[in-house]
């Protein structure tokens, strides 16, 4: 294969589709048939591949390993407080469908090297390949938060967010796109856009509201309340809290007994579950990229940002 190229970094090649043979078979149906059967009927046989290679791309900002029967995907900008830019995001994704391929791997345990899960979208450094880009490439490029939620979404095994310090916009955006959610006692979760004056994009919105109501989604969303451990767990956004000493312990167990479930009614009955409570998200949320860049250009944008540097209070016109 060869190595395709995006401005800013190198993507590996995706697995080869699944070879298909067709094999024929006599029916027996003479071709005087009036309905005009055909004689032979093709049956379409799937090849197996072997899973790919787990050496076949090195990651540069985020370690996933396997063990056993449970992977384990670790966000490694720690200097970054694990901010994400386009390359990070890009990763996430590419890890997440990298799992298609894994018949062994029953649970993804999802967790940030250092103190924090992840500190959102870094807005100091957004990346090689959004900067300088023409609009029609930029509003694709936009969509990279999108594809890494989707991605985690539709990983197939179950998935568990070991949550340490901060979730912030868009860390907060991955941490409900797991399945289940375990808390350290220091954990904390804050959506900062609308004090930047953007919305929450990433299709994310709805994870949130399916977890905590339109009401309680709105307080974070629109009030850009910080909220810490104990009030996650009450309002339900965490499944489990502990000492964040036992926090990485706490997720093996629970891992543990996923694993022991037979996976193939699991991750039926997790798809479907997804299924009943996202069915109308993807028709209701294409547009928040374009809200979003529609918004970046506002003059209470520029206002917003200003304030937020500059630690002043802001003077909103509507426009």
């Amino acid at each position: 294969h060869n190595t395709p190229v995006t401005r800013g970094i190198s993507e590996p090649p995706l697995p080869s589709p699944p070879r298909i043979s067709l094999h024929l078979k006599k029916t027996g149906i003479s071709l005087r048939s009036p309905f005009f059967l055909p004689a032979f009927t093709a049956i379409a046989v799937f090849g197996y591949y072997p899973p790919m290679q787990r050496s076949r791309y090195s990651y540069q900002h985020l370690e996933l390993k396997h063990q056993d029967h449970v992977a384990w995907l670790h966000f490694d900008r720690v200097a970054k407080a694990n901010a994400m830019n386009y390359e990070h995001l890009w990763e996430v994704e590419h890890a997440a469908l990298s799992l298609r391929d894994e018949a062994d791997i029953r649970v993804l345990v999802m967790t940030g090297n250092g103190p924090h899960f992840c500190s959102g979208a870094d807005l100091t450094d957004p990346g090689t390949a959004v900067n300088e880009a023409p609009m029609v490439l930029r509003r694709r490029r936009a969509r990279m938060g999108e594809r890494a939620i989707e991605a985690v979404l539709g990983i197939d095994q179950i998935t568990i967010a070991a949550w340490n310090g901060a979730a912030m916009g868009g860390g907060a955006c991955l941490a409900t796109a797991c399945d289940f959610r375990i808390g350290s006692d220091d954990c904390f979760m804050q959506y900062p856009e609308i004090d930047i004056g953007i919305n929450l994009m990433w299709k994310s919105l709805p994870l949130l509201v399916n977890l905590v109501g339109p009401a309680r989604a709105k307080k974070l969303v629109i009030g850009g309340e910080r909220m810490h451990a104990e009030q996650l767990h009450e309002w339900g956004i965490l499944d489990q809290l502990v000492p964040r000493e036992n926090l990485l312990q706490s997720a093996a167990t629970m891992a543990a007994h996923y694993v022991n479930k037979p996976p193939i009614a699991a991750q039926m009955i997790k798809q479907s579950t997804n299924q009943i409570a996202n069915a109308l998200n993807h028709a209701l949320m294409h547009m928040d990229v374009d809200q979003n860049l529609l918004a970046s250009q506002t003059e209470d944008r520029q206002v917003a940002v200003a304030s937020y540097l500059e630690k002043k209070p802001p003077t909103f016109t509507g426009n």
